[in-house]
């Protein structure tokens, strides 16, 4: 849909964007999985070794793809199910305090938080949400069919498809590994190491090595969908069908380069897991790239038709979706100042790219608004390579042609049948 509705220029930008996204995604999914490796195998698999590993297990993964979709999705459902069990059987022994686990959910609150403890925070948005998981979902649906030409089977299919995303959005690796007690006075920084050796520590071996399970899991789980989400924007965006080993080997090797040289280089877990923070950053910068045009097409009515969001649907959408991208860009732009000590060189780094970032959001903006119909003015209109033309989509809507046309046999039958009564009387 991308591929129609914008322009060429636009359209290159937004699917580069994404391709960022997806590329911080993959190299999350490589952490995660190294570290699990070293964990299972208490050490004794550097993590440099690890990340050769994730290479190599995921082409393995796309060997299952050749003998068909059901296959590949029957080996997602056990991995998701794996993260289950081993993060449900984590809950179990750790136990802890229900009330204080729902009030935080309702109520977040953390004592003597700062800048540091609250960007965590907002970056899970990106950590959770993934803006390409967007993209990898609007394409997952079209591998089933569906009878279109009865508005009840895709009001049907639109309902299976708004509970698979739900339980994907709920299912994604964000682990609670926060709480940590250190046996000094000095506070630790939690990440997904530290995590599985306090478990083990306080908890026993059973428990470090079920955390490891369900960490390579999950990074399993997420490198698959990497890969598909990247395959499926670049047929999207660029009409280029590549084969998936090629995608997956352009885009994890973009991923796994400087990964492994920090890998190399540090031979820890320590900076590693520091990335973390950054590519959350980056991947909260990229939201408004995913969130943005699905708005767009979801609220225009020569796309969806009859299945056109209500107008108070969008608006909702709209200015929650603007609140996200704008906390996520305070956020973002206060640890990019933080980790650059806010220098007059910083702000010089950030004119260039800030401002074509800012001048790109506002133009997603613009044409969201259009598409709702609360903005009638053709702005673009002077600018030839942002000159959009809504008479080029071929889009089907094949339960619109067949509704019409029993609704014209439907009022053509009657005075026939008037007639043909008369006739007989």
């Amino acid at each position: 849909m991308a591929y129609e509705f914008y322009p060429k220029f636009p359209r290159l930008l937004l699917w580069s964007m994404i391709e960022i996204a997806i590329i911080c995604s993959d190299m999350q999914e490589v952490i995660g999985t190294a570290i699990a490796f070293s964990l299972l195998s208490n050490g004794r698999i550097p993590l440099f070794v690890g990340v050769l590993i994730t290479m190599v297990d995921t082409f393995t993964f796309l060997l299952i793809d050749r003998y068909g979709f059901r296959k590949l999705e029957f080996i997602f459902a056990l991995l998701i199910a794996t993260m289950a069990v081993t993060f449900g059987f984590e809950f179990f022994v750790v136990k802890p305090d229900i009330v204080d686990l729902i009030s935080g959910t309702l109520l977040p609150y953390c004592p003597d938080c700062g800048r540091k403890e609250f960007l965590q925070a907002i970056s899970v948005v990106g950590a959770v949400i993934m803006p390409h998981n967007l993209y990898l979902h609007s394409a997952l649906v079209k591998s089933r069919k569906i009878d279109r030409s009865q508005r009840r089977n895709i009001s049907e299919a639109n309902l299976y498809y708004f509970i698979e995303c739900f339980k994907s959005c709920e299912g994604q690796s964000t682990i609670p590994d926060r709480q940590l007690f250190p046996n000094n006075t000095y506070p630790v920084e939690a990440d997904i190491y530290k995590g599985g050796i306090f478990l083990g520590c306080q908890f026993g071996l059973t428990a470090l090595y079920v955390w490891g399970v369900g960490i390579m899991a999950a990074g399993q789980s997420s490198t698959m969908t990497g890969t598909y989400a990247g395959q499926f924007t670049m047929e999207g965006f660029l009409q280029i069908k590549w084969p998936r080993w090629r995608r997956v080997l352009f885009t994890r090797s973009i991923a796994i380069v400087p990964t492994l040289s920090l890998a190399l280089k540090t031979q820890g877990v320590q900076n590693l897991t520091g990335m973390n923070d950054l590519l959350n950053c980056v991947q909260m910068i990229q939201l408004p790239f995913a969130l943005l045009p699905i708005i767009t097409f979801t609220a225009h009515r020569k796309i969806m038709f009859d299945f056109c969001t209500t107008l108070t649907g969008q608006v909702f959408a709209f200015f929650t979706s603007l609140l996200v991208i704008a906390i996520n860009l305070y956020f973002s732009f206060d640890y990019i100042m933080a980790e650059l000590e806010g220098t007059w060189m910083a702000w010089i780094m950030l004119i260039g790219p800030g401002s074509i970032y800012i001048t790109f959001v506002l133009y997603l903006i613009i044409t969201c608004l259009q598409s709702m119909s609360l903005l009638s003015l053709n702005l673009f209109d002077s600018i030839p390579f942002l000159k959009r033309e809504d008479s080029q989509f071929t889009i089907s809507a094949p339960w619109v042609k067949i509704t019409n046309f029993s609704e014209q046999i439907g009022s053509s039958r009657d005075p026939i049948d008037a007639t043909s009564s008369q006739t007989f009387q």
